[in-house]
Formats: structure tokens, C-alpha cells, sequence
């Protein structure tokens, strides 16, 4: 490899990121925080320098916010500072403009009942007029400009995965989990799977005080003729939603099997559904709420 190639590779990346005050920097930090960015918001430009200093990890992407309520915010400053900091051969600096049209960020003031910092007193069309004209230079310096007037907050976070996808960190997570309804649904799963429809291992006498690790009920719940075809659905299910989900940059999705007691039916399926994924290319972790929970006839309900 030569020494250019090495060099780029040793580089840190610093992305500024400015722009109109209602116009989405925090939407677009905080995607890029999900990707893998290192984010500091509204730093005082004196310290900026001082931020990308002698960095001790080359392969930490930084993206650094700041706006006309920062502190020491003078555009020209910014951009002879800037100018400065990217002649350095350690650092990849590149700078991001979010602006809006007026029309929308007066909408999206007028809605949100916000005041405008540069207002002051005065209508606030003169604030969003008064800030435009400090930012312009930096709009003109910026090396990627996004307009958010006729984006959702959703188009928005799309746009700067489309922008920064191969700067991406880890990969989507991906939890699989049982769980017994008779404690309660998991409050934050995104998919949820009922598997009660299956015959119960708990009134199988020699079953009852085993799991659904074991190979007694896995062989138990296998004989159900309702399993392989609900698990070949839901794994087939599962295999068109998650990249579908990573595809939207959704950075964690927690699947969850549930039972009765959250001991055989949900552990069982929960394990087998996990191996699936894996063999499709995903890494869940899997977690069993209930599996150490004391389970009785009570719980269980009557046999069918």
C-alpha cells in the first residue's frame, strides 16, 4: 500500500455541522450519532481547535454542531479557523449547511410556539431574515448543503443515512426474547409473538419442571402440527422485515416470543427463531425474562 494510502486511512474524520435554527441539526446529529458519530452540539468555536488536537484514535468520526447560539459565533472566524484545521494532514474536514426556506421555519415556529433568538422583540420574519444573512457566508463555504423545506422529520434522517451510509457503524442489533404473558408484556419489544396457540408442555407431568432448552420439550413442542408451519411464516416474516428495518436505519429491533409462564413454548421458539436469523446473516442476542420464574397450575390456566 503506498504512503498516500496510509496516510488516509490514518486521517480522523471531523464533519462541522451549521445551519438555520429550526432547519433539523439537532435530526441530522442525532442520525449520525446512530451511525457511529461521535456528536458534541453547540461547542464554543474558541474550543474547537482544541477538539481535534493530537487526536489519539484516528478511526473516531466527530461531528460537531454549532449555530448562531453558540458561543464566540462569528461565521468568518469559523471558516479561517476551519480553514486552518483542514491543512492538516490527519484530518478529513468536511462541513454540512442545514437550511430551510422562510415560509417553513415560520410554520414550523408558529407551531411549535418556539421564539427565535434573533428576533428579539421584532416580528419573526425580521429574526429568520436577521440569521439568514449571518449564516450566508457559511451556507457559501459549506461543502454539502441540505434543504429541509419540504422534508418530514423521517425524510430528513433518511437523507443523511443516504449521505453518510458508508461511514456506518455497527451493524443493526437485533434481540430475540421470551417471555410469560402472565408477567406481563415487554414494554419496549417491536414485534411481538404469541405462541399459546401451541399444546403446553407444563401438563406433561415428566415436562413440567424442564425448559424449552431442553431436548424432551423442544421434542414435545416439534410434534405440535401447528409448529412448523407457524415458525416457517414467522422466520419468513422476519427475513423481509429486518433488512427492511435496517434499510430505514433502525438501529435496534427486539422481537419477542411469549407463552403462558415464559418457560418451554416461547424459550423453544425464541432459540429456534435465533438460529434462523443467524443462518440468514443476522446476530441476535438472545435473552429469557422468565425462564427462572417459578411457574404453577395457577398460572398456566386450565388444560385444553
Amino acid at each position: 500500500m503506498s504512503d498516500a494510502s496510509d496516510s488516509a486511512s490514518q486521517q480522523q474524520h471531523i464533519l462541522l455541522v451549521t445551519g438555520m435554527l429550526g432547519a433539523g441539526k439537532s435530526t441530522a446529529l442525532h442520525v449520525l450519532e446512530d451511525l457511529g458519530w461521535e456528536i458534541i452540539d453547540n461547542l464554543p468555536v474558541r474550543l474547537l481547535e482544541h477538539m481535534v488536537t493530537a487526536p489519539d484514535d484516528a478511526s473516531r468520526k466527530l461531528a460537531i454542531g454549532f449555530d448562531s447560539r453558540t458561543r464566540g459565533f462569528v461565521p468568518q472566524d469559523i471558516i479561517d479557523l476551519t480553514g486552518q484545521i483542514s491543512a492538516r494532514s490527519d484530518l478529513a474536514l468536511s462541513t454540512m449547511f442545514i437550511d430551510c426556506s422562510t415560509e417553513e421555519l415560520e410554520r414550523r415556529y408558529n407551531e411549535t410556539r418556539r421564539r427565535h433568538s434573533m428576533a428579539q422583540g421584532r416580528p419573526l420574519q425580521e429574526g429568520i431574515r436577521a440569521e439568514r444573512d449571518l449564516l450566508a457566508p457559511l451556507r457559501e463555504w459549506a461543502d454539502i448543503v441540505v434543504d429541509t423545506s419540504t422534508f418530514s422529520a423521517n425524510d430528513l434522517q433518511q437523507n443523511i443515512r443516504d449521505l453518510f451510509a458508508d461511514t456506518a457503524g455497527a451493524p443493526m442489533t437485533v434481540t430475540v426474547s421470551s417471555f410469560g404473558f402472565a408477567r406481563g408484556t415487554p414494554p419496549l419489544a417491536d414485534l411481538v409473538f404469541d405462541m399459546r396457540f401451541l399444546d403446553n408442555p407444563h401438563w406433561v407431568e415428566k415436562l413440567r419442571d424442564l425448559t424449552g432448552l431442553d431436548a424432551e420439550v423442544a421434542e414435545h413442542i416439534r410434534s405440535d402440527p401447528a409448529f412448523t408451519a407457524s415458525f416457517d411464516r414467522i422466520l419468513g416474516l422476519l427475513s423481509t422485515l429486518l433488512p427492511l428495518y435496517q434499510a430505514q436505519g433502525k438501529g435496534y429491533v427486539h422481537i419477542a416470543f411469549g407463552c403462558t409462564g415464559g418457560k418451554h413454548r416461547s424459550v423453544f421458539t425464541a432459540e429456534q427463531i435465533a438460529q434462523g436469523l443467524r443462518e440468514g446473516g443476522f446476530s441476535p442476542t438472545v435473552r429469557h425474562r422468565n425462564l427462572g420464574s417459578r411457574t404453577t397450575d395457577e398460572i398456566e390456566g386450565k388444560r385444553r
